[in-house]
């Protein structure tokens, strides 16, 4: 579905991702793992249209999308839940979703299947989103994306500021969402929940994919167990 291609990235002159490659077939979850810096956050932004300073290839279902508008990516099925969730604070949760929408075309199924996922926001729905707790904004974030019917749908890391209560809800709702078929790229600090979930996983530090393989190859890697796991 998706495959990154020797990408470099750059902050105005200064190259901050080099020789990037990497790929995520349909119906897989891949997690991209690292430190604070190491270059995640950068590498999605570029993939979804909001990093213009790069040079390589990155394919999406056979297209070339690299230098795309980031709306013209959201159409094509590209969905980015941001690490910092973006909701609309002053809008109910039910119009946050709608906003998530390409197309008003059976906005009553997507919803239910949304409040299906994350049961709390149907009953939130008309409360403000900004007096939602973190771990609900954090579903309402998701829930907006998802209203897209997104094709490839990728996570910045939706454990931030949570607490394991709440990671447990939000990772057992992508479990959810891979039961059903869904591709999902997720960028996450929690190590052990985001390998546990995946099928493969990529090892990205400053700025360069340095391991990757099979999620279990990882998890039992020793320079993983002892950086990321605390062994």
């Amino acid at each position: 579905m998706l495959e990154v291609i020797d990408l470099n990235i750059f902050h105005g002159n200064l190259q901050v991702v080099w020789n990037l490659n990497f790929h995520i077939e349909k119906g897989e979850i891949v997690t991209l793992i690292g430190p604070n810096g190491s270059g995640k956050t950068t590498t999605v932004e570029t993939i979804i249209g909001l990093n213009k300073k790069a040079s390589g290839s990155i394919i999406f279902e056979g297209t070339e999308i690299l230098g795309l508008h980031p709306n013209i990516l959201y159409r094509k099925g590209l969905a980015l839940v941001p690490e910092k969730r973006e909701i609309f604070p002053k809008m109910p949760v039910s119009e946050n979703l709608l906003l998530g929408e390409i197309e008003s075309e059976r906005s009553g199924e997507k919803l239910e299947h949304v409040y299906q996922l994350f049961p709390i926001l149907q009953e939130r729905k008309d409360q403000m989103a900004g007096t939602l707790s973190g771990g609900e904004q954090q579903m309402l974030a998701i829930g907006r994306s998802l209203m897209s019917r997104p094709k490839l749908l990728i996570l910045d890391e939706p454990s931030t500021g949570l607490s394991p209560l709440l990671v447990g809800q939000v990772f057992r709702s992508l479990e959810k969402l891979a039961w059903e078929g869904m591709t999902i790229l997720l960028l996450e600090q929690n190590v052990r929940n985001a390998l546990d979930l995946s099928k493969r996983g990529y090892v990205l530090e400053n700025g360069r994919i340095i391991k990757e393989g099979r999620a279990k190859e990882l998890e039992n890697d020793p320079h993983i167990q002892k950086a990321y796991l605390g062994f």
